[in-house]
């Protein structure tokens, strides 16, 4: 500790110094420890003198003494020194103010937080000013308990945010942290372990090691230390609070305990993510070298610009042994040189063991004690003893900011610097260990790590290769499953189940599709869309019965013409003359009610291609109806049934009032509960169709239609002994079989299909049924008015009907003679008046006259 006072041009140099060995000078590790000290209370000297000598002490005629005193990493002896120097400042009223000292102002130090803890506990009580340069427990920021304690570098709190991101950075979740017992130790744990948590950073082990150096407890906690690190092998990165010697002798239990296990020391290799407490401390290291060791990334305070201090090294130098002066520290060092070794290699070693950061952190102190008594004595006489009150510079310090080497700096409100910190990765290089090579910074006030990029980061990539997990990530498709008791992230990755996804790595569970659009199998990693599915125009099926609705709507439209160019012969006479015309056009509008099932449905589609085809399909099969009962007609014996028949024989009337009843069932089946298009959602797919709505309208359409068939089926089965040449009959007959037996098949087959091809088997019926009726009513007449013509002309009708006619009279006289007399007259009467009867209504029928 350094405890500035001031003089007016008189330095007072107090010392006194555990006993260090300065024997030997180069790796021996008992003398690192004294080294580092050294360098320190070197750094210490140098800014003071360099400010005593700078235009803004001299402006004002005061300089800065000091008293350093070495607590040798030890409380109690850092609170004897303190009560030593506090002490020496109450000076009775009456004595001489030449022999009272000069009042402590201020306290640089301690060095570490559990030795500044206990100080500033005594200094509070006077509120002398302390900084320190490397104590950064939390606990140290709070103004409440620590009034009068100020520091140059950022607290604990920041140096485990920035571990926490620098782990989290490089995804390691199951590390293992290790501290010294103490304020620093508890506090730096506490507050690692509730950042860590916060990242999902698990503890696969907290070692706790007595702040003690020596001692049977030390080497116990130790060797228990290295055997939970050498058990938990998962854990490959570890945190370090420990102190430095500590951390030696835990590297060397940890070969030794791979050397118990019967392994090589490939098995101790871990990163080990230091505190500032040892990341620049080469010295842990002891017999082992780096590659034994793993990787180290050390967390340093920020370094500054080391210009002064390596020109007053430089100054040491050149001076030799006599240019020590009044610096008893020199004078002791230069004393236990061996007589063999040089200045130079004394000084060389100083180089070596000075730490940038520190030296900076200890330059900064001093300026901000120095710009605080400048700034007080401008406005005051301060070469009386007591001239500066110690409260006063707390206070300046507190409100005013400070330049050191023309940087601006101030203390916040809790009486800290935060400059972030450097992040260093050890690096081997020709037998030596680099400490010092900043890979990274870390920034406060973002919570960032910016990566460097120059050559001597190119380890950094190798780290990314290193797993410290206790169980693998769960990739996408898979979710963490903890069990009862465990540690978050000790866990099994299971598939995601059905309509279920998860698409990064450790997802602690699986995000649910929209099933009304998506759907996911087991084990994804993303929602897949649901295909939509309908009879599409692009279906090869589909494409086959369009080519067949299209070609018979052609068809229809050259048989149209063909009878409209043959109207005055027999044979488009005989099939009805206008009133084929309407069948065909009913078979144009069933044709195109056949379109409709293919292409993705509307609602309209839906509600026209159902009406469009049971109107067309009525009018058709009214019509056909209507030729039937002509044929009943004519092969009506009873004369009494016969003129019943004729007078109900009312052709438009039969048409109109079968189109009209179907109409009246179409309409209310369109009001009451009429066909939409509906959405099938299936486990993949988005099946888009028609509903029928109504399936008894649905049946009452069909079913009528079927029974107006059936009528024609009846009445021309009867009919099937005309002339063959244009007997419509046998043709009627077998059209009509033919729809019956095609939709009484369509109805099974429509109940038991599903998906995308429902509409076809509907279509396929209808498409079926045109074309029975296009073949077997109009082909054939088509055949003989193309390629017989001789047999459409009137010659040969009459020809034709009075062979016909010729032979039902000879079949009616060979049965009227097995008769007895009386009735076989009056079946001769009968049968000679049905004769004629039926003579003239198949000229009625064909339309032809009888001679």
């Amino acid at each position: 500790m350094v405890s500035p006072t001031l003089t007016c041009r008189k330095k007072i140099v107090q010392a006194s110094f555990c006993q260090f060995d300065f024997t030997h000078m180069h790796v021996d590790a008992s003398v690192l420890n004294p080294l580092y000290r050294l360098t320190k209370v070197l750094a210490m000297i140098n800014a003071i003198e360099t400010m005593n000598e700078s235009p803004l002490l001299r402006d004002v005629g005061v300089t800065l003494g000091y008293r350093i005193h070495d607590s040798c990493s030890d409380v109690s002896t850092a609170l004897r020194a303190t009560a030593d120097f506090t002490q020496q400042d109450d000076c009775g009223q009456g004595s001489n103010a030449s022999t009272c000292a000069q009042p402590v102002i201020a306290v640089v130090g301690a060095s570490y937080s559990e030795m500044s803890i206990a100080v500033a506990r005594l200094l509070t009580l006077k509120m002398i000013p302390q900084i320190s340069y490397s104590s950064t427990a939390v606990i140290l920021s709070d103004k409440s308990r620590f009034p009068a304690f100020m520091r140059t570098i950022p607290n604990d709190k920041y140096q485990t945010a920035a571990m926490v991101r620098f782990l989290n950075d490089f995804g390691w979740n199951w590390v293992g942290i290790v501290t010294t017992d103490g304020d620093y130790g508890r506090s730096a744990l506490d507050s690692f372990v509730s950042q860590a948590s916060e990242k999902g950073i698990c503890m696969a082990f907290k070692v706790v090691i007595p702040g003690s150096v020596t001692g049977q407890d030390v080497n116990s906690a130790i060797r228990k230390a290295a055997a939970t690190i050498h058990k938990n092998h998962k854990a490959k990165a570890i945190v370090s609070f420990i102190k430095p010697t500590h951390m030696k002798h835990l590297l060397q239990e940890l070969r030794d305990e791979a050397e118990r296990q019967g392994q090589g020391t490939e098995s101790m290799r871990r990163v080990w993510v230091a505190s500032d407490n040892w990341s620049s401390s080469s010295s842990v290291q002891g017999t082992l070298t780096l590659q034994d060791m793993g990787h180290v990334v050390g967390f340093t305070f920020k370094r500054g610009n080391l210009s002064s201090f390596n020109q007053y090294l430089d100054r040491l130098e050149a001076a030799g042994r006599h240019g020590a002066g009044n610096n008893t520290f020199l004078e002791e060092f230069y004393t236990q040189l061996n007589a063999s070794s040089s200045v130079s290699e004394a000084v060389e070693n100083l180089r070596e063991y000075t730490h940038p950061h520190t030296t900076f952190n200890v330059e900064m102190a001093v300026s901000a004690v120095a710009h605080a008594v400048a700034f007080l004595c401008r406005s005051r006489d301060c070469k009386r003893p007591g001239a500066v009150q110690p409260w006063e510079v707390l206070n300046t310090m507190r409100i005013r900011g400070f330049k050191h080497r023309e940087q601006t700096y101030k203390f916040d409100k809790k009486g800290d610097i935060n400059l972030g910190y450097d992040v260093t990765l050890w690096r081997a290089e020709r037998g030596t260990t680099d400490v010092h090579d900043v890979v990274a910074e870390y920034h406060p006030l973002n919570n960032s790590i910016t990566y460097s990029n120059h050559s001597s980061s190119t380890q950094l990539p190798d780290l990314k290769h290193i797993i410290s997990k206790c169980s693998n990530s769960c990739t996408p498709g898979e979710f963490k499953k903890t069990a009862e008791g465990q540690h978050t992230c000790c866990y099994e990755c299971i598939n995601c189940p059905e309509n279920r996804y998860s698409n990064d790595t450790d997802m602690d569970q699986c995000l649910s599709c929209d099933t009304e659009t998506e759907w996911a199998g087991e084990g994804s990693s993303n929602c897949t869309l649901k295909t939509l599915e309908f009879f599409s125009w692009r279906d090869g099926f589909a494409v086959v019965l369009l080519t067949f609705a299209a070609l018979g709507i052609l068809l229809v439209l050259l048989v149209s013409a063909l009878f409209l160019q043959h109207r005055d012969t027999p044979i488009v006479k005989a099939a009805g003359g206008l009133l084929c015309q309407v069948i065909l056009f009913s078979l144009v509008g069933s044709f195109i009610s056949a379109i409709l099932f293919v292409g993705r449905p509307t609602s309209l589609q839906c509600k026209a291609r159902q009406v469009l085809f049971g109107v067309s399909f009525t009018l058709c099969v009214s019509c056909i109806l209507v030729k039937s009962l002509k044929i009943l007609l004519a092969f009506q014996f009873n004369p009494e049934l016969q003129g019943l028949l004729r007078r109900l024989y009312q052709p438009h009337v039969i048409i109109s009032g079968c189109v009209a009843l179907q109409l009246v069932t179409c309409i209310c089946w369109l009001i009451l509960k009429s066909p939409v298009n509906h959405v099938s959602r299936n486990s993949k797919t988005l099946l888009e169709n028609c509903h029928e709505g109504s399936h008894v309208a649905f049946g009452v359409m069909l079913g009528y239609i079927a029974v107006l068939a059936l009528v024609c089926f009846v009445c021309a089965y009867k009919g099937r002994k005309l002339p063959q040449k244009y007997n419509e009959a046998k043709f009627i007959t077998f059209s009509m079989l033919l729809y019956l037996i095609s939709w009484m098949l369509f109805v099974p087959v429509y109940v038991t299909t599903e998906g995308i091809y429902l509409p076809a088997v509907e279509m396929v019926v209808i498409l079926i049924s045109n074309y029975g009726i296009l073949s077997c009513h109009f082909f054939p007449k088509c055949y003989v008015i193309l390629f017989r013509k001789e047999q459409n002309t009137q010659s040969a009708f009459k020809k034709n009907l009075y062979e016909y006619s010729r032979k039902t009279t000879e079949s009616l006289s060979v049965s009227e003679t097995s008769l007895p007399e009386q009735k076989s007259s009056i079946c001769i009467q009968h049968n000679h008046q049905h004769n004629c009867f039926v003579s003239e209504l198949v000229f009625t029928l064909f339309h032809c006259s009888v001679c």
